[in-house]
């Protein structure tokens, strides 16, 4: 166990340091935690009553028509406007030039009139190919899960409750294959409802509208039932409705947005920092905090048990974390850990005894105890990233080098010759119109590259650098080689933005592209990763959260992790 000494314990500790925390190993680590996006929105919902409310819910016996689901908040209401769809099972795809879904959806801004509708039912089914206005805030698809869709179906219909294990073990009815927000297909843009406090949080959107899509599943599975058989069709009973979140099926589309985006990658990142360095700092714990955060741990052992997966990549991470979790239950129930300075000593034991997957689990639990320390940290995370786009052409080649040489050192260790270290490539597919990525030497893509390696860009600046008079100002280099001007934007802003870069190489033949899916998704707030291959998984979103009714259970904050003694 370490042992702090007890009047250094404020100022030993600090926030971790980016060449920790920043490697795609531990990124791809990461869990949900009380700063992730879904449990950001139910806390506000909840703060601030939001009224919940379905307006309309006019679908037919084929499953075909449409609903609207809102929430009313203190200023504004919005609206989920879905679509149901009879889909033949041939045109059912995943894939994002799919034309055809089980549903598709909106979130509108306000109210929906009947016109609104109507002109919306032209458009939002045909997706990317359609056309909405800056009323709407997203525009989304999904697709049935289709052999829990007709478990569900026929059980309810024939009066019984699906099987629990079935459930647990798929955890959704309908996963989405996309959801577009920020300007996207004519839809408002992000400037125009960022200042709403609401909205201020990142993704807050997107989650709103997954989270009333999730409702619009479960009325849409018990209306079937009841068309079936009416009966002798049940709802789903409530702890079964809870158990089922919304899937989604996540590739390459996504994996550049981390690097696409520093400014905000280090706002997500410092947020949760600065929450485990203020947990780490107290000196004590409480009976009653110290018993929370017992109880969560044994939470987290039921919620990792029920995490399943055919990955070998994930199975062995999952074997770790179980592993990990009876480490941690065996060490809590130890007096000592919790003298002076627990939560330290609790993390540096974590260090030495657990494996990043089950170190970064233990800082998600380690927050919990804590909404007063954490929960505020919300509204540091959105980032003006017009605001940090300059690039400083005053600054010299000596101090632009130093910043490479102290944040950029394990970019300038690499071997950049080496084929294995550049033996991938990122491109746009023209087919799928979204990010991939290939072998360099093996396609010929290398004309069609995306600046989506920082490493080799900020290596290839310094060597350029190194030619130049110390206090030559970089404005005259870039003069001549503008080639390099991203990347002096990237190393000017990680002066001022530490968590801004992953301190990974991206174009690696060893690089695991999910570990970018993975640190993303958990600041959505996603579980039960599933990878499919090395460049996409599945995930579970607002899986156990309770419906916006339940208020009692969404008070409570804790739905991430399920309830012991009802499994």
């Amino acid at each position: 166990m370490n042992n702090l000494a007890r009047d250094n314990v404020r100022e030993i500790v600090g926030m971790r340091d980016p060449s920790e925390v920043m490697t795609l190993a531990r990124l791809g680590s990461i869990h949900q935690h009380r700063l992730s996006f879904m449990r950001i929105l139910l806390r506000r919902i909840v703060a601030e009553n939001w009224r919940f409310e379905r307006g309309a819910f006019e679908i037919n016996g084929k499953g075909e028509g449409h609903a609207v689901y809102t929430l009313h908040g203190p200023a504004h209401s919005y609206s989920l406007i879905a679509f149901a769809h009879d889909l033949p099972a041939e045109q059912r795809s995943d894939r994002v030039i799919a034309t055809a879904w089980d549903a598709t959806f909106t979130l509108f801004d306000g109210v929906p009139t009947a016109e609104d509708i109507k002109r919306l039912s032209q458009n939002v089914p045909k997706q990317e190919a359609g056309r909405i206005s800056e009323k709407e805030l997203s525009l989304s698809r999904a697709n049935r899960s289709v052999r829990l869709w007709e478990h569900v179906v026929g059980h309810l219909a024939a009066g019984r409750q699906p099987d629990t294990e079935m459930v647990t073990s798929i955890g959704y009815l309908m996963r989405t294959t996309a959801v577009y927000g920020s300007g996207k297909f004519g839809a408002a843009d992000r400037t125009q409802i960022a200042n709403r406090p609401e909205f201020v949080a990142p993704f807050q959107v997107e989650m709103m509208s997954v989270y009333l899509t999730r409702v619009f599943v479960g009325d849409l599975v018990e209306h079937l039932a009841r068309v079936r058989a009416p009966d002798t069709a049940v709802p789903l009973a409530p702890e079964l409705r809870r158990r089922l979140g919304i899937g989604n099926s996540t590739g390459l589309g996504m994996a550049p947005f981390l690097i696409n985006h520093p400014a905000l990658l280090n706002n997500w990142i410092a947020a949760r920092e600065e929450a485990l360095a203020r947990v780490r700092r107290l000196e004590n714990a409480s009976t009653d905090e110290a018993a929370r955060f017992r109880d969560l741990v044994a939470r987290a052992a039921l919620n990792v048990a029920d995490w399943f997966t055919t990955s070998d990549y994930q199975l062995a991470k999952l074997s770790d974390l179980r592993l990990n979790v009876e480490k941690i239950v065996e060490v809590i129930d130890d007096a000592n850990i919790w003298n002076f300075g627990p939560w330290d000593r609790l993390y540096n034991w974590g260090c030495e005894n657990l494996s990043l997957e089950g170190q970064e689990l233990l800082v998600s639990l380690m927050l919990e105890p804590y909404p007063a320390l954490v929960d505020p940290l919300a509204d540091s995370m959105a980032a003006d990233e017009s605001a940090v786009a300059e690039i400083d052409g005053r600054m010299r080649v000596s101090q632009i080098c130093h910043l490479i040489e102290s944040r950029y050192d394990w970019a300038l260790n690499v071997d950049w010759d080496k084929r294995s270290e550049t033996a991938r490539a990122w491109y746009v597919s023209e087919e799928k119109l979204e990010p991939r990525l290939g072998e360099r030497f093996e396609e010929d893509i290398a004309d069609y590259e995306q600046p989506l390696a920082p490493g080799r860009d900020v290596a290839a600046l310094y060597r350029e650098l190194r030619k130049h008079a110390p206090d030559e100002p970089v404005a005259d280099i870039l003069l001549r080689r503008p080639e390099h001007r991203h990347a002096v934007r990237r190393v000017q802003l990680l002066a001022s933005h530490p968590y801004a870069e992953i301190r990974d190489n991206t174009i690696s033949q060893e690089m695991m592209p999910i570990d970018l899916l993975r640190a993303k998704l958990a600041f959505f707030g996603a579980q039960h990763f599933d990878p499919r291959s090395d460049r996409w998984l599945r995930i579970n979103m607002f899986q156990n959260a309770p419906m916006p009714w339940e208020r009692d259970q969404l008070a409570a904050d804790d739905w991430s992790y399920p309830t012991i003694g009802k499994q």
